[in-house]
């Protein structure tokens, strides 16, 4: 990659809205938490991990210009849609389970990292790719940055780069703070009702998702 395709980047304005984007509340904060007080540090990071693997595809369905089909498709926006949903409603009822029960978190804390890795990276990457609202984002925020002059996928990359290196700090601070906070997190009630708060979240955001009308 050439030093001459960021010579004239302006920096400071994207990394402000990526981080500003970044720092939201949203699923991948609360997807990073929940795992994080249902399995500790590790489960945390690894499900961040996933989480930002999945802003590498969404920059290079961008780049590539199949956004612009994806988005333009009825059929296929509403089935990605769905899928979306129905994935955040299934993390939703998990979560309500454990605080029905009283066992996710409390078991979790006093088993950390009995949670497998691949199941980790597996939830983060299709909770993130399976959301379309990145690909909406990325479509309409990443091209006023690229240069013609230069490839535009490779500048998408590297602009998802920074994204996964912001996003990936931020996350794993909040991994790091549920994990300080384990001995409060063991506690039965306080382990219902957080998984309680966390799924009834992930359902609405899995219903708000579906009736998103573009």
């Amino acid at each position: 990659m050439s030093v001459e395709m960021f010579e004239h980047f302006p920096w400071l304005p994207f990394l402000i809205a990526i981080t500003a984007l970044t720092m939201s509340p949203g699923v991948d904060s609360l997807l990073v938490i929940r795992n994080a007080a249902r399995g500790g540090l590790r489960d945390g990071l690894l499900t961040s991990l996933g989480i930002c693997l999945g802003l590498f595809a969404h920059a290079t369905v961008s780049a590539l210009g199949l956004s612009v089909i994806l988005l333009s498709s009825a059929t296929l926006f509403a089935a990605m849609k769905i899928a979306g949903a129905v994935y955040l409603a299934w993390l939703g009822i998990q979560s309500l389970r454990s605080a029905w029960h009283a066992r996710g978190m409390q078991i979790s804390v006093q088993r950390a990292g009995v949670v497998p890795a691949a199941t980790s990276l597996r939830e983060g990457l299709l909770s993130n790719v399976l959301n379309p609202k990145p690909i909406i984002f990325y479509m309409a925020f990443l091209p006023q940055f690229i240069d013609p002059a230069h490839s535009a996928l490779l500048q998408s990359l590297a602009m998802a780069a920074m994204h996964f290196a912001i996003a990936t700090v931020w996350q794993g601070l909040l991994a790091l703070m549920v994990e300080r906070a384990r001995t409060l997190l063991a506690r039965p009630r306080v382990s219902r009702i957080l998984d309680g708060i966390t799924g009834v979240l992930l359902l609405g955001f899995g219903a708000r998702l579906a009736a998103t009308q573009s």
